[in-house]
């Protein structure tokens, strides 16, 4: 499905019945991060699952501006009423979860439910933020330069995702694959745009959130595990679970029981 929200058109797909259930995938991904979800979720939810700005099949904006969190956010509120979609639950993987955690906080009666999956709430401190961002602009500038196979090949071997190298060969060549699918200029742009060191900090805000939240992190991704225990001693009405044997991917790595806790959430 093809959606236009002012000057930016979405790639959307959608599948299943029930109450509404939007997914927003990571930096690199797209909406087919979900897809092997779909049969299961789909029998309790309608998953509305978006190609985020700078990704997939959505375009790819000049002007960076375009895909700050809170225009992004504001993007997929459209998107909603486009649809005729009021209420949602609401899922997000690590840039993903931080662009569903502005929704959440921007938008609070439109969110039922909130998961994050290896997420954060952004940098606490503005020195933290520019150093960010600086780190940010040469990776775009890297992306712009070199191209984007370089920069995946790059990419494949950052810290972050150092346990994924245990997964079958066929799964680190779709992800490749997939990866290598977008385009130079959305990617080096989402890291300008909607970057960690772009992003506000939420930490102040958590408190805002009336939605019940469930945090997902891997026990070998010890950086977002120190998050999550941070985040859940400052929101309302909060849960933490950290997932064994699995770091920052735990869709990936931990695909059957990342989707059982995803539906027991949701069915509480």
């Amino acid at each position: 499905m093809r959606l236009k929200v002012n000057d930016t058109t979405y790639h959307v797909e959608v599948c299943g019945e029930g109450f509404p259930f939007l997914l927003l995938h990571g930096f690199t991904g797209d909406s087919s991060t979900w897809t092997p979800f779909c049969p299961v979720w789909g029998t309790h939810s309608k998953l509305i699952i978006p190609d985020i700005i700078g990704h997939g099949k959505t375009d790819s904006p000049e002007d960076t501006n375009c895909y700050q969190m809170e225009s992004a956010a504001k993007d997929l509120i459209f998107l909603l009423d486009q649809l005729d979609i009021e209420k949602i639950d609401l899922l997000g993987y690590s840039m993903g979860g931080r662009l569903a955690l502005t929704l959440a906080i921007l938008y609070p009666e439109r969110v039922r439910k909130l998961i994050l999956e290896s997420a954060s709430p952004g940098l606490k401190t503005n020195e933290e933020r520019v150093l960010r961002r600086m780190k940010d602009e040469e990776l775009a500038n890297f992306i712009n330069d070199r191209g984007i196979v370089s920069f995946v090949d790059y990419w494949e071997t950052i810290p972050l995702f150092s346990t994924m190298s245990r997964l079958p060969n066929s799964i680190k060549q779709s992800i490749r694959e997939q990866r290598l699918s977008n385009k130079t200029k959305g990617l080096a742009n989402s890291l300008i745009g909607m970057g960690t060191g772009a992003q506000v900090s939420w930490w102040g805000k958590l408190d805002l959130l009336s939605s019940e939240v469930l945090l997902l992190t891997g026990e070998k991704d010890e950086k977002f595990c120190k998050i999550a225990e941070n985040m859940v001693e400052n929101m309302q009405k909060a849960s933490w679970i950290v997932i064994n044997d699995c770091g920052h991917a735990i869709h990936v790595e931990q695909k059957e029981k990342f989707g059982t806790i995803v539906s027991d959430f949701l069915s509480k």
